[in-house]
């Protein structure tokens, strides 16, 4: 199935789809964070009374291969993987866990204020959201903030910023409740293209679109959503392929990030 991009006038360059592969996923996930890496795919899930986990999985079958379940009293978020440790946001406990990627053993902990959404991490810090319209950025080692940006569509903020995945100097976020995926420059906040995912959602009990994965080596992009039966991997059509704004930046260049956030 391909997805084109609409034809109305659209001051924001809108992104089609197409289903390269579909796999299986647990519909009992309330997807919250998803990464891949090494050829590992990781899944934070959320919700109270010691639903909310992480978990490795395998791409192929959905098999949950491992599993650490949070504490009842904790409501799980966005997760990222930097080095051995993959860390875990938390809704409203202000607290993001650390955990050794291979024995899922706790290793640490980061304190935040507010709420915890989505993490991502790139060009050595973390990129956070709280469900608003600003992504803040955190230091690697001490997890304080560093600096920030209001996304904007046009001239419009974009609240409800949610997952996050950083790939080639590009920042991918979920917008909670929506069918699409902002394309975010991390210099302005500007968001320089939508990916249109309207009519891959399950029917119901399948709720909203959550979890954005890249698998950097084969260049493949996953999405799945919470509750969702099937995790897919797409690609883009009607679209410059990914990064769209900085080749130079996705080489590894990344100079002038300072001068982009710091202060901001």
């Amino acid at each position: 199935m391909v997805i084109a991009s609409t034809g109305e006038a659209q001051t924001t360059p809108v992104c089609g789809y197409t289903i390269v592969n579909s796999y299986p996923h647990d519909d009992t996930a309330y997807t919250q964070g998803l990464v891949y890496r090494d050829g590992t795919l990781f899944e934070g899930t959320g919700l109270f009374n010691g639903d909310s986990s992480i978990r490795r999985v395998t791409l192929e079958t959905g098999v949950v291969e491992q599993i650490q379940n949070l504490d009842d009293a904790y409501f799980g978020e966005g997760i990222t993987l930097v080095g051995d440790r993959l860390i875990q946001l938390t809704w409203q406990s202000q607290i993001a866990f650390l955990w050794d990627r291979i024995s899922f053993e706790p290793v640490g902990q980061f304190s935040y204020t507010g709420s915890g959404w989505g993490l991502t991490d790139g060009a050595g810090r973390f990129i956070m959201s709280n469900g608003s319209s600003t992504l803040r950025f955190r230091d690697a080692d001490t997890f304080d903030v560093i600096g920030e940006v209001v996304v904007r569509d046009g001239i419009s903020p974009v609240d409800d910023l949610n997952e996050l995945e950083f790939i080639r100097g590009e920042i991918l976020a979920n917008v909670y409740g929506e069918d699409w995926i902002a394309r975010i420059r991390p210099d302005s906040g500007q968001v320089i293209a939508r990916i249109n995912l309207e009519g891959l959602r399950p029917p119901p009990p399948a709720e909203v679109l959550n979890g954005i994965a890249f698998d950097e080596a084969a260049g493949r992009l996953f999405v799945t959503g919470k509750f969702w039966p099937t995790l897919f991997e797409i690609e883009l059509v009607g679209c410059p392929p990914l990064p769209l704004f900085s080749d130079d930046f996705a080489s590894g260049n990344t100079e002038g990030w300072d001068a982009w956030m710091l202060g901001g």
